[in-house]
This record gives structure tokens, C-alpha cells and sequence, in this order.
């Protein structure tokens, strides 16, 4: 990405944030991600161990992130919310 070489650190900074990073393919996570519920903002559910084996931890929280999507790790699960709106716990 060329950016102006006026700008200051921070805003070049800022703005190479903003562009999108395009996912190494990994058939796992591409399958995992086209799931109908993803596209309709709901919710996904893997076992930790399957993810682990299949892509790594540090991978698939890394492509959780990207989306901007939530993730959520219980019982030896993660739980992916397909959406990007604010989370709020209840209990």
C-alpha cells in the first residue's frame, strides 16, 4: 500500500489498519466460515481440541478477530457470535 509521505507516523499507521488482510487459505476455516449460520449473523460452535488440531489456536482466533466476530471458550468449546454488535453477558 503506498501511503503519502506527508502523513505522520500515526496516521499512516491508522490507516494501514484500516485495509483489509486478505486470510492465508485454509480449507478448515474457509468450510467452517461458510456455514449459513455465519452469513446470517448467528452462531458457530467448535471443539477446542478440533481447532487445535486442525489450525491452531493463535490461526483461528486470529481469523475470528478478522471478522470481527466474538469468541468464547467453555466446556471445551469455542462459541463464534457471527456478528459484530456489542456483547453483553448476562449471567
Amino acid at each position: 500500500m503506498h501511503v503519502h509521505p506527508g502523513l505522520t507516523l500515526l496516521r499512516k499507521a491508522r490507516l494501514m489498519l484500516q485495509v483489509p488482510v486478505p486470510a492465508p487459505f485454509n480449507p478448515w476455516l474457509d468450510e467452517m466460515f461458510s456455514a449459513k449460520a455465519v452469513s446470517h449473523g448467528g452462531v458457530v460452535r467448535r471443539s477446542v481440541r478440533d481447532v487445535e488440531r486442525e489450525v491452531g489456536r493463535a490461526a483461528f482466533i486470529g481469523e475470528v478477530r478478522r471478522r470481527g466476530f466474538h469468541l468464547v471458550e467453555c466446556g471445551g468449546q469455542f462459541i463464534v457470535i457471527c456478528n459484530q454488535g456489542r456483547i453483553q453477558i448476562l449471567c
